[in-house]
């Protein structure tokens, strides 16, 4: 027998997501963090430690108050009809946060109010007067989501005014180059405002980011490497040495959805500071309903606190959180774990491109939740990497682990025990127990991997497990013993030992798959698997409950039901053509708003070719000033010949999301005129730009 699991000591957790934006639904990056961080928390509790799970709505900001405007509700009813839309996605993918809250709630006001008067008799606050991005269109100052422009780093276009998505860096709205207003599309003019900083840049939050940062534990090391360019020092041409710390404006002007600053009538909190605030105040907000003290559990040494967040919010979490925290005489996280993007061809999946993965439709397609959990685990690891999703590969992986290997056990073995031996384990012999015990041997470097993470490698050891089981299987062929009367008792000892195995197995995946770790406990018809009852095995004469399969094979025509494209509403727009008919009445009015939407980009034609199988389609390789060449499809064929497009200039909607057709993935639109009834006037004429304009240049 095995050496017995030692039990680890019991700990207390606070276990957080990143919170979601109250304006849409949830996509399925959403839904990859909390997999992998409700993994880790069921994980958690099987080693018998109290795990608090939180997450909130991140309710406030101008976007939120100016969707909620055009939707004609109050913010309060926008966030509540958001936030009502979330049961579906979580009880679906069996996400078990223990509370979900909201940061509008009176404890994240409290809480928020609370931390700014602590900083400020810290002497961390400061006011200045800035200048502003004023939309004079609107009438507003404008939020930084709502200015785009090119980064001041990289350069890359259409970057938002807080932070770079390509390179990751942190800069003021004012430093962007060829800034514009992305509520009026108009070019926001400076105003100035008096605003509220959290001195970040003072010696003392240096100090102790500079050591909070390199504390073993607290960050993954690449995480690490990517934010010491801002504290490490960097001296100027004039001999000063400074670090790239600057200080944090968390103001902004009314009209703005949020928390007003104490003492600062018309001035809110930028939603970036009371955001993370939310973490603690769904903490306050569960104790409270649970009866429990949230301040002792706070000021509690043994405490500890953990987030899981993405790369693309890196600064935020690990630089002014924990300084906002720390400064404020609170406690500091034990870590933040940060993970990479979910992508499909290496590129991030994207709702808005077309390349995402609807998380509601692949429920309504009847596809197990549990194949998704088991694939994002199996590809996840504790490093801040991208977890690229193959449509192929999951089918393998889901059908040949999961079903082929691992519930293959049960039904080949359950269905004799049942028949033969009226639901009865037997004793297990000695190549049995030589099998269980290297399983049992198993529990406490698998237990090692989730506790650090690494949960694609646990996943492969488990599966490593289940081959050892399968070939036992094989060895003895239990359906070739039940055909020999003097057999009776081998074939209960090789089946017992395999249920024996199978319970094991499921211990270890209990944390992926914790719907069907539970119908196995209903069916072995035995207490909540834990990683510390490894140790054991089930007694001679137990009986177990009637097998019924408990998995189904991934069909292809799911996948490919589940990245179908939604149907074109005209067969112009299936050839990715859109004509600008003439003679035709003019369209409903719509605003600047509508207008600004669509990103109109001159576009050079590289290369022009005919479509094999279609007498419609040519297809065209743009380059629109990317760094890239796009592949689009587009019904001109009729009108050009591929050898005339080459080397002109045209006009192309950048932002439309990409859509796959018969011939490929179409990339954009290029703009053609035509006239209504084309059989009376076939002409079709694609938009040519005049002289001087230069690939990627924006058409306004």
């Amino acid at each position: 027998m095995p050496a017995t699991l030692s039990k680890p000591a019991p700990r207390q957790l606070f276990v957080t997501t990143a919170l979601p934006y109250a304006n849409g639904k949830f996509h399925i990056g959403h839904i990859m963090e909390y997999i992998q961080a409700d993994i880790w928390v069921r994980f958690q509790r099987m080693q018998g430690h109290t795990v608090h799970f939180v997450c909130a709505d991140d309710a406030h900001g101008a976007p939120i108050m100016i969707a909620a405007e055009k939707a004609g509700m109050t913010p309060q009813q926008f966030v509540a009809d958001i936030a009502a839309g979330r049961k579906p996605y979580l009880d679906g993918f069996h996400i078990a946060f223990d509370n979900w809250h909201s940061t509008d709630g009176p404890e994240n006001h409290e809480l928020a109010r609370a931390i700014y008067r602590d900083l400020k008799a810290a002497g961390l606050i400061a006011t200045r007067t800035i200048e502003q991005f004023f939309d004079p269109e609107k009438n507003m100052f404008l939020p930084d989501r709502f200015i785009k422009g090119e980064c001041p780093k990289c350069g890359t276009r259409d970057q938002y005014g807080d932070n770079c998505e390509n390179c990751g860096a942190v800069y003021s709205p004012t430093e962007l180059k060829n800034p514009y207003s992305a509520l009026s599309g108009v070019t926001p003019v400076l105003r100035n405002s008096e605003h509220y900083f959290f001195q970040l840049s003072d010696p003392r939050c240096v100090a102790f980011l500079e050591e909070w940062t390199q504390d073993t534990g607290h960050l993954q090391m690449e995480v690490y490497n990517k934010i010491r360019e801002w504290l490490l020092p960097t001296e100027t041409e004039d001999g000063v040495k400074s670090h790239g710390l600057s200080d944090w404006d968390i103001s902004r002007d009314a009209p703005y959805f949020g928390i007003e600053i104490p003492d600062a009538p018309g001035k809110y909190f930028y939603v970036w500071l009371d955001a993370p605030i939310g973490y603690l105040a769904s903490l306050k907000n569960h104790f409270a309903k649970q009866g429990l003290d949230y301040d002792a559990f706070m000021a509690d040494p043994a405490t500890e606190q953990y987030h899981f967040i993405g790369k693309d919010i890196i600064t935020f979490h690990t630089l002014f959180w924990p300084a906002l925290l720390h400064f404020s005489g609170r406690k500091t996280p034990n870590a933040v774990f940060v993970h990479g993007f979910l992508t499909v061809n290496s590129e991030k999946m994207s709702k808005s491109r077309g390349t995402g993965l609807d998380p509601l439709k692949y429920l309504s397609l009847g596809m197990n939740p549990e194949w998704l959990r088991y694939y994002i685990a199996a590809k996840l690891n504790s490093r801040n990497e991208d977890v690229e999703f193959s449509p192929e590969d999951f089918m393998a992986r889901v059908n040949a682990d999961l079903v082929g290997k691992y519930i293959n056990i049960a039904s080949r073995s359950a269905g004799f025990i049942s028949k033969r031996f009226e639901g009865a384990l037997g004793e297990v012999s000695a190549d049995g127990d030589a099998l269980l015990s290297h399983l049992q041997d198993a529990a406490a470097p698998v237990a090692e991997l989730y506790a650090e993470r690494e949960f694609g490698k646990a996943l492969r050891e488990v599966m490593l497990l289940a081959d050892r089981v399968n070939e036992y299987v094989d060895q003895n062929k239990p359906w070739e013993l039940a055909k020999k009367a003097d057999m009776e008792t081998r074939l209960q000892d090789v089946c017992t030992t395999c249920i024996q195995a199978f319970r094991l197995l499921t211990t270890y995946l209990k944390p992926v798959l914790p719907e069907l770790a539970a119908q196995v406990e209903a069916f072995l018809k035995v207490e909540p698997l834990t990683f510390d009852g490894a140790g054991t095995r089930l007694p001679a004469g137990h009986a177990i409950g009637e097998y019924r399969h408990l998995m189904q094979r991934v069909d292809v025509k799911q996948l490919e039901a589940l990245f179908e494209p939604a149907p074109a509403p005209a067969a112009e727009a299936a050839e990715e053509t859109l004509a600008l008919p003439g003679g035709e009445a003019i369209s409903p009015l719509i605003t600047i708003d509508d207008f600004a939407k669509i990103d109109l980009r001159i576009a050079l034609i590289v290369n022009c070719e005919p479509v094999e199988g279609s007498t419609k389609l040519l297809r065209l390789t743009l380059d629109a000033g990317e760094g890239r060449h796009r592949n689009v499809f587009s019904g001109i064929a009729s009108a050009y010949q591929p050898a005339d497009l080459i080397g002109k200039l045209t006009v192309m909607v950048a932002n439309l999301a990409p859509r796959k057709m018969k011939f490929g993935v179409s990339e954009g639109m290029v703009l053609a005129a035509s006239a209504a009834d084309e059989k009376a006037s076939p002409g079709i004429y694609v938009l040519n730009p005049w002289p001087g304009a230069q690939p990627g240049m924006r058409v306004r």
